[in-house]
């Protein structure tokens, strides 16, 4: 897969995360004002808990990773990436950081 590739389909994935995340919770989040309930209403049943458990870890491993490289390459900006990763989700804060990685790394192979 080309990088160009490799970068549309990241952004893509991230915008139609967004898109249905915007059209699917934004509504009835902004109704009754509640954000912790929102939150606590994707463990109302084994499944969807199944699924925000999986996404709550992907936040943290993703909030390592960037952690990690923030010391371990210098990678900036970082942080950013972790907190869309809570709001509006990890889709949208790995898809940044990848293109963020990707762009700071290319820039040091090029200055080298």
């Amino acid at each position: 897969m080309s990088s160009t590739l490799f970068k549309v389909t990241i952004i893509a994935a991230a915008a139609i995360f967004l898109a249905i995340f915007l059209f699917i919770v934004a509504p009835p989040v902004f109704a009754s004002g509640d954000l912790v309930g929102a939150f606590a209403a994707g463990f109302v049943n084994p499944y969807a808990s199944g699924y925000s458990s999986d996404v709550l870890a992907c936040w943290v491993i993703l909030a390592a990773w960037i952690a990690y490289e923030a010391k371990t390459l210098d990678i900036r900006h970082g942080w950013l990436c972790a907190l869309l990763g809570i709001i509006p989700g990890v889709a949208v804060g790995f898809a940044l950081y990848l293109l963020i990685r990707m762009r700071q790394l290319g820039e040091r192979e090029e200055a080298a």
